[in-house]
C-alpha cells in the first residue's frame, strides 16, 4: 500500500476527540478516529484523520471553528 499525506488534528483530552466524532458523523463531515501516529506523539491517544485535499482540509477546519470544538495541534503525516 502507498502512503499518502493526511491531516492529522490532536485533542488536549479523549473527550474532545470524541466530541469531534459525535459532530462529524451527525453533520458528514469526512474523517475518523484513529490512536496518534507515533511520529508524533509516544503517548496514547485519539486523534481526527482527513484527507488533505485542500477542500476537504479547509472544510474540516471551517467546522471546527464553526462549532467550537476544542483540539490541540494540526499536523501533515504520510498514512498507509
Amino acid at each position: 500500500m502507498a502512503r499518502t499525506e493526511k491531516l492529522v488534528i490532536t485533542f488536549k483530552n479523549t473527550t474532545g476527540a470524541i466530541a469531534m466524532e459525535r459532530r462529524c458523523k451527525e453533520n458528514g463531515i469526512p474523517g475518523r478516529l484513529i490512536p496518534v501516529p507515533r511520529s508524533i506523539s509516544a503517548s496514547c491517544g485519539l486523534c481526527w484523520v482527513c484527507g488533505s485535499d485542500p477542500g476537504e482540509e479547509q472544510a474540516v477546519k471551517d467546522f471546527i471553528r464553526d462549532q467550537q470544538l476544542e483540539t490541540e495541534s494540526e499536523y501533515r503525516v504520510e498514512l498507509l
